[in-house]
């Protein structure tokens, strides 16, 4: 459906309910027009905003996505996180190493 059919489509139900409303609330002919009025224009905002953002989230969908980049970059760091923890095992291992050769050396 096009931007403007929604809008249409949505201004007329709000120009209904604006009417219903009108008809259950109003006492007297100035009430009854303001409610329809002021439920339509509340309807008719509401469908624009709702198309305006639509369409905005549309544009941000269209553009392609670098997987090749991204799957680059992820093995990169998969790759230093595994480094890292190679070091820090390693600085681990070491260091039980002098705590066990200063406890032989007390013992």
């Amino acid at each position: 459906m096009r931007g403007s059919n929604f809008v249409s489509f949505f201004t007329v139900q709000g120009f209904i309910a604006g009417i219903v409303f009108g008809i259950l609330q109003s006492t007297c002919a100035e009430d009854f027009l303001i409610y329809v009025l002021l439920i339509s224009s509340f309807f008719y905002l509401f469908a624009h905003l709702c198309v305006g953002f639509y369409f905005q989230t549309l544009g941000v969908k269209g553009h392609p996505f670098p997987k090749h980049s991204h799957e680059r970059s992820l093995d990169h760091y998969v790759r230093e996180i595994n480094r890292r923890e190679q070091f820090i095992d390693a600085y681990y291992a070491h260091k039980d190493e002098l705590l066990d050769g200063n406890e032989r050396r007390k013992a």
